[in-house]
Formats: C-alpha cells, sequence, structure tokens
C-alpha cells in the first residue's frame, strides 16, 4: 500500500475524473492531497516492519494512515481503486487484531507524544513569527492570522497556498518549516514503535531472591551462579517453577544459558519467555544452551549453532604422574624451591585481601589492553568477591602474584573457574601450578569435575556435516586469531586433559541473528565493543 501511495502520487490523475472534482475541490486542496498521499505511503512503508514484528502501536498507526489515504485518494483524483484497496487492508487489520500484541516503550511514547505536540507549538510559533516578521522576504503581506494559517499549510501539507519567496532567506525559511515537520514525525514515528526497554534495575529485590531460590534447588551448569549477577533480568515460566535470565540489548533479549527448573517445565518455560519476548517487541536468544535441550528449542522452531566446546576436567582421574605430567610436575617443583605457596580462602572474603587482589586484577586488565567483561562470567566487584571461594598464590615476601576465583554449579558435583588473573611479572609456570592446586583441592573435597568454562569457537565447522553457517564460523575461528587469541585459549585448556562438551547458540529465524549476536557483543563487553576482542585470560 505504500508503494501504491507513492505511485499515485506521482502519477496525473485521469482528467475525467479530475474535471467532477474541479468544482468541489480548487487545485491548492488537490494538490496538498497529492502531497499528503505520498507522505502516507513514505510512513506505510516504515511501519511494514513493525506490522511485522506485530506492533499494537503500528497497527493503531497504520489504520490511522490507510483512513487518510482513502480521503487523500478520493480528494486528488477520485482514484477509488486505490481506495478500495486501503478498505480491503483495513478490515483485515481489523479482523486479525489480536495477532497485534507486541508492545512499544510506553516511556518512549510518551516522549514521541511530547515532541509531537512540542514540535508542533515550537514550529507554529517559529512559522508565524518568522513570516509576520518577515513579509518583506515575500510576495505577499502576512497579517497575524495569515502567517497561522500559512505555518499550519506548509506544516501539515507541504502546500505552499500560493507563496512566493522574494529573498533567498525567504525560500530557507519557507523550505525550513518542512524540514522541521519531516524530522519531528519521523522522530515522533521511531518513538512511538520503541521496544519495551528495561528502565532502572534490571530486577527487583523479590525476583532476585525468587531467581537464587530455584538457581540453588535446580542449577545444573557451570552458567548457573552467573544467572544471579546483577546486569540479569529474570523470566518465570507460567508454572513459576523455572527461570530465564536474560540481559536485553537492544531489540535482542539474550538468555544465559538453558532455562533453570524441573527438566519436565523446560519446555514450557523456553515457549513462555517466547511469547514474553514477542510481546514487547524483542527478539529472543539463548547463548551456551546444552545439546540435550535442542530437541525443544527445535520443536518451537528455533534454530541452533554450536559455538564452542567446554573444557571439563575429570578429577577423579587427573594426576600429575606419568609422563604426561612431566611438564606441570616441573611448573610444581620450581615454585615450591622459590618459596611460592597457594592458600585458599572460604567467604566471607576480607577487605585486605580483597584491596591485594584489586591490585592484581587492575595490573591484569593493564597488561591485556582490556576492561571487564560480563553477562556469561564474573568480574572484579567488592561484593561479588566477597562472596566467592579464591585460591591465591604468594611469593616468598607474601605478595600475591596471581589468583583466581571459582563458582558452584549447585545440583551439579562439578566447580567451575571464573576470574583468573596475574600480575605482569610472575614466575613463569605460576598459572600452571593455581590450576593443578585447584584441581587438588577440589579433588580431595569430594568433587567429580572442574569446568574451565568455554573455549569459543573449538570445535565449530569442522566436520563435512556441519552447517553451512558453522562452516562460516570456522572461517572467522582460523582468520580472527590476530585479534582474539581463540587457539592459544584451547591449547592452554587442551593441556590438563579435559572431556569437550559442546554449547550453542539458538535463534529464532536467520533474520534475527545479526541483531542478536550485536545483543550478545554487547552483553558480553558491557556495552565497550572496542574491548570486545581481546584476551580474557
Amino acid at each position: 500500500m505504500g508503494v501504491i501511495n507513492l505511485l499515485s502520487a506521482v502519477t496525473p490523475s485521469l482528467s475525467q475524473r479530475v474535471a467532477l472534482l474541479e468544482p468541489l475541490y480548487p487545485v491548492e486542496i488537490r494538490s496538498s492531497a497529492h502531497i499528503l498521499t505520498a507522505l502516507s505511503g513514505f510512513f506505510l512503508l516504515i511501519l511494514a516492519s513493525s506490522l511485522l514484528r506485530r506492533k499494537r502501536t503500528a497497527w493503531v498507526l497504520t489504520l490511522v494512515l490507510l483512513s487518510t489515504s482513502i480521503l487523500s485518494h478520493v480528494v486528488k483524483g477520485l482514484d477509488l481503486e486505490e481506495s478500495l484497496i486501503a478498505v480491503g487492508l483495513i478490515i483485515l487489520l481489523i479482523v486479525n487484531r489480536k495477532h497485534y500484541t507486541a508492545q512499544s516503550d510506553r516511556p518512549s511514547i510518551a516522549a514521541g507524544i511530547k515532541a509531537l505536540m512540542a514540535s508542533l507549538l515550537f514550529t507554529l510559533v517559529y512559522g508565524t513569527a518568522g513570516f509576520f516578521l518577515l513579509d518583506h522576504s515575500f510576495s505577499i503581506k502576512f497579517s497575524f492570522s495569515d502567517a497561522v494559517r500559512q505555518t499550519l499549510a506548509m506544516f501539515f501539507t507541504q502546500n505552499n497556498a500560493g507563496l512566493t519567496p522574494t529573498t533567498r532567506f525567504g525560500q530557507f525559511f519557507a523550505d525550513s518549516i518542512g524540514l522541521v515537520g519531516a524530522a519531528t514525525l519521523l522522530y515522533a514515528l521511531l518513538m512511538l514503535l520503541r521496544p519495551v526497554l528495561i528502565h532502572g534495575d534490571s530486577a527487583s529485590a523479590e525476583q532476585r531472591e525468587r531467581a537464587r531460590l530455584i538457581v540453588e534447588q535446580h542449577g545444573r551448569s557451570s552458567l548457573a551462579h552467573y544467572t544471579l549477577l546483577k546486569d540479569k533480568s529474570f523470566y518465570f515460566s507460567p508454572s513459576g517453577l523455572s527461570m530465564v535470565a536474560y540481559v536485553l540489548k537492544g531489540n535482542g533479549a539474550i538468555a544465559l544459558g538453558d532455562p533453570i527448573g524441573p527438566v519436565q517445565d523446560c519446555l514450557a518455560a523456553i515457549e513462555g519467555f517466547q511469547r514474553f519476548c514477542l510481546s514487547h517487541d524483542w527478539d529472543p536468544g539463548f547463548y551456551q544452551t546444552k545439546p540435550e535441550h535442542l530437541a525443544l528449542y527445535e520443536q518451537l522452531g528455533f534454530h541452533a549453532v554450536k559455538i564452542g566446546e567446554e573444557a571439563i576436567i575429570d578429577l577423579k582421574t587427573f594426576s600429575t604422574q606419568g609422563k604426561d605430567g612431566q611438564n606441570l610436575r616441573t611448573s610444581i617443583n620450581k615454585l615450591n624451591k622459590l618459596g611460592h605457596q597457594i592458600d585458599f580462602h572460604q567467604p566471607p572474603i576480607s577487605p585486605g585481601l580483597i584491596r591485594e587482589l584489586r591490585s592484581v586484577s587492575d595490573e591484569w586488565l593493564t597488561l591485556v589492553e582490556g576492561s571487564e567483561k560480563a553477562f556469561s562470567v564474573g568480574w572484579f566487584e567488592e561484593d561479588y568477591i566477597r562472596h566467592c571461594e579464591i585460591a591465591v598464590v604468594r611469593t616468598k615476601d607474601g605478595l600475591v602474584s596471581a589468583f583466581a576465583n571459582v563458582v558452584p554449579e549447585y545440583q551439579t558435583n562439578e566447580i567451575t573457574i571464573d576470574l583468573m588473573r596475574h600480575r605482569k611479572a610472575m614466575v613463569n609456570g605460576t598459572m600452571d601450578v593455581l590450576f593443578c592446586s585447584l584441581f587438588q583441592h577440589f579433588k580431595d573435597r569430594g568433587f567429580d569435575g572442574f569446568n574451565l568454562g568455554l573455549s569459543a569457537l573449538s570445535g565449530v565447522g569442522g566436520s563435512p556435516v556441519s552447517s553451512r553457517l558453522e562452516k562460516g564460523i570456522h572461517y572467522l575461528y582460523q582468520h580472527l586469531n590476530q585479534f582474539y587469541d581463540f587457539k592459544g585459549l584451547h591449547a592452554y585448556k587442551a593441556k590438563f586433559k579435559p572431556r569437550w562438551e559442546p554449547r550453542y547458540f539458538v535463534f529464532p529465524a536467520y533474520a534475527a541473528l545479526p541483531g542478536l549476536v550485536v545483543a550478545l557483543v554487547r552483553a558480553d563487553s558491557g556495552d565497550r565493543l572496542l574491548d570486545y576482542f581481546k584476551p580474557v585470560s
């Protein structure tokens, strides 16, 4: 309909029909109807994508523009065919009104309406004062009422009503009214159609406590603990038994891992989150999902792409003995001879130790020329660090040279590494010794596994049966290593002989994938996009 309006606006009307209209409408009104038809066509094209996203506000605005189109087609040239098409679309929209449920951001709607009203008032004052005070720049002399009418005519219809500027400044002033009107309408429309935004704190204290209880009862992954960090918002399944932790960036709602809750409630949680996102004009995505849930996502129309593999150490079989552990034993013996020691600290961590650890963390961030990541990992924040178990490497002089904190997996008898940071001038092999000490410490405490986290892009696209998308990711893995040491990180984890478990990114449609990738990068980098391709360990 938008294309039809634009074509109709620039096409001469049939002469016999125009003859019937001449006694009713002067040429100025018919010319204004041509312009109004073009403008409504332009805005209908803008609204088309929002209608596809089932926006309720777009549905209302489209009905208004279609009604305006009917009137403008009739007035400009008795174009009944175009008017009938608009009538048909109005009927279709009304019949299918129940499908248009996606909300717009209410504060943005209010801002759009305020902007529209303020600009109308500003333009009215601006135009009236200009025409009244600058009448020497035009071919006619304006009274106050004439100046008001001229401004309204040019703002709403772009019709100059016979106005002829006599100076260059007069031409500029007349054109500026149209520019102000067009810019205002576009801004107001964008605000009216904006997806629902999260304002203020991402979740209430009550929601966070509810999420914590669910995670403690049903957490079964290396990501479970990170779902409780303060950057997350929460969706609770219809039963209230499951939770999806997500971060909203733009109109991309990126969930961290699979829903957490009873296994039998997983499908309902995914489907509920899908509907929840649709109602808010968001695209849902699930980051680092496990393979056992892929069938549920596919059942609901989602697509999945492998994004890497988690490295998990089997603590029952881990040992530094034998030929494979020779290099690790060498590092351990070296640090022992130098008088280094490794201490384990239980929460709450003392303020003094936190200050020591912050010094190491700040030095490490400077060393890697990066900044804190977020979303799927923790970050150095005093309140967070205070409640973590931490392993600390000290030199014989008592200086902290490296540290790492770990997080629980709750119902899985595994422990997961989080921050791993060290000073620039540490002894070679320090991190190897720290990891070996962590493995032995938690092995002695009866844990079955130690999760080293995701090895991004590892094992992606290397198989003949891989999808084209995964093969494309494999190409990036081969060529982006100069910016982000994917292969180096993978090789470091591989030295400890872990088992590798695949992880996936789940998305609703290929058209939504680019926006979701941008949302994921924003969530992971804390909106510091330039720092994204910096090493994380």
